[in-house]
């Protein structure tokens, strides 16, 4: 079973530079985005053999998540249940016989941290979301995290060390996140693995020379790793400043 999570930074500039020609090469049995920016009916989106699942930000051209998904969920969730984290289409949660599946972009820090106290309080709720799901059944989530956890996650780690996405309290949170039982899915896999990342800045040429970030992720509840077959970062796939992430799994499990 293949798993696929990209921030896409925009659905309908994506789509105008090959979106659809990597969602049919991959194959993916669920496939994932962030960062979708779009209101209902900006885009009709033709996906056969798909089930569609969009949540928007109230605020036009912002945020936004979207599932397509080959099985049919058992059940849909949008958000959190709290109303102050979900006016801006972060969470999608589909629920299987085996597992729930979310998708969420977590919310930037931005620039001198203007937003990282909002952020910590997101991170708090968000984890006891999870864990609320977890007392049912394990959970699979994935998206941009919008942080990266060690130093072998981005390039510049001294001279970004109290920028938004690498400061001391993001890096807490991820931390916490590990600590209540879910496991970094790449980083199961290739634990010492330098020099991969799923983000880069348009500026400075960044991308041509990889200086970039690892804020993008699948994590698991423990419970799944002997699920767990491969995790992937597909830097060759262009059409958005993020590349996407995979996870495989054993098939038959869900």
């Amino acid at each position: 079973m293949k798993l696929i999570s990209w921030n896409v930074n925009g659905i309908r500039a994506c789509v105008g530079k090959g979106f659809m020609d990597f969602f049919k090469e991959a194959d993916a049995d669920i496939f994932c985005i962030q960062e979708s920016k779009m209101q209902e009916g900006q885009l009709d989106m033709e996906l056969p053999g798909y089930y569609q699942y969009w949540n928007y930000a109230k605020r036009k051209g912002y945020s936004g998540t979207a599932i397509f998904t080959k099985k049919e969920p058992l059940s849909v969730r949008y958000g959190i249940g709290i109303e102050e984290h979900d006016q801006e289409g972060r969470v999608i949660t589909l629920e299987y016989d085996g597992f729930y599946m979310v998708t969420v972009y977590t919310p930037n820090s931005q620039n001198e941290l203007a937003r990282l106290p909002y952020r910590m309080e997101w991170e708090d709720a968000f984890l006891q979301y999870l864990k609320s799901l977890e007392a049912e059944k394990p959970v699979i989530f994935c998206g941009d995290l919008n942080v990266a956890h060690r130093e072998i996650d981005l390039k510049n780690p001294k001279t970004n060390r109290h920028n938004a996405g690498f400061t001391d309290e993001e890096r807490g949170k991820f931390s916490t996140l590990l600590a209540n039982g879910f496991v970094d899915t790449f980083r199961y896999f290739y634990p010492d693995q330098e020099n991969i990342y799923s983000w880069w800045s348009y500026r400075f040429r960044a991308r041509e020379k990889n200086a970039g970030w690892r804020i993008d992720y699948f994590l698991v509840s423990e419970a799944l790793t002997p699920w767990l077959k491969d995790a992937a970062i597909l830097t060759d796939v262009m059409g958005s400043d993020h590349c996407p992430v995979q996870l495989l799994i054993e098939p038959g499990n869900c």
